[in-house]
């Protein structure tokens, strides 16, 4: 398999290491069984606003991001890319607590490493993220009366009409295709998708999920009121 991946990483000696292993690297070491042989071209940034830049040229397979970057975070930096992107993005940090995971998945990253990390381990999970977004596993579909998600690529539609969706609104349409035919609190809706820390009323729930069934059209009725507990989502 042949692929670009961007590191964004502050410390020369990591971004070394990472470079040296992925450029040599030809298979999954340990794997058992005969591998496809890799060409992986690593380009690096030593910080968020050269990263940026260079996202901004195009043509990676795979952005691998540290959070904590002189400048431009590595949170800032994945929730600018996800305003036009769907590349597949890996955070790479020191940061393990419950709560920056939940804001990176929140924010779009697809996977959380924790450093100290295994060179191997990170290169099964690049090549892993690769092979999906590139359709070469089978796709991961959420569908319900019409409305359909493709979450590991980030695309919703609405019958045959691709929706254009918002990061928030995209999350809010997946937790409820994951919870179908149940009735979910705005207070849970507002955790799950906004997260722990988020400091505005729950009326922002509501005025999500007006936006989102607008975009929805006739779909959006789906998305049932349930008058002083919440809301739920049914098939047609």
């Amino acid at each position: 398999m042949k692929l670009q991946m961007l590191l964004v990483e502050d410390d020369a000696g990591i971004r070394e290491v990472i470079e040296d292993y992925f450029s040599s690297r030809k298979s999954i070491p340990g794997a058992g069984t005969k591998q496809e042989e890799d060409e992986i071209t690593v380009i690096s940034a030593g910080d968020g606003e050269e990263g940026l830049a260079l996202i901004a040229e195009g043509g990676f397979d795979i952005v691998i991001l540290d959070i904590m970057l002189p400048g431009m975070d590595g949170f800032s930096l994945c929730r600018k890319l996800r305003k036009d992107s769907a590349v597949p993005v890996i955070f790479l940090t020191a940061r393990g607590q419950e709560e920056d995971r939940l804001k990176g998945y929140l924010l779009g990253c697809d996977d959380y490493v924790v450093k100290p990390f295994s060179l191997a381990v990170l290169y099964a999970r690049v090549r892993a993220l690769v092979k999906r977004a590139k359709g070469m596993v089978l796709e991961n579909v959420m569908e319900l009366g019409g409305v359909r998600l493709l979450p590991d690529r980030r695309i919703a539609y609405a019958g045959e009409e691709e929706l254009a969706l918002t990061p928030k609104e995209f999350a809010l349409l997946r937790y409820l295709l994951e919870n179908r035919g149940r009735t979910i609190s705005r207070e849970r809706i507002l955790i799950s998708v906004w997260g722990y820390d988020f400091e505005g009323s729950d009326r922002v729930v509501d005025n999500h999920i007006r936006k989102l069934r607008k975009k929805l059209g006739k779909y959006g009725k789906q998305i049932k009121t349930v008058i002083k507990k919440g809301y739920r989502m049914d098939g047609e």
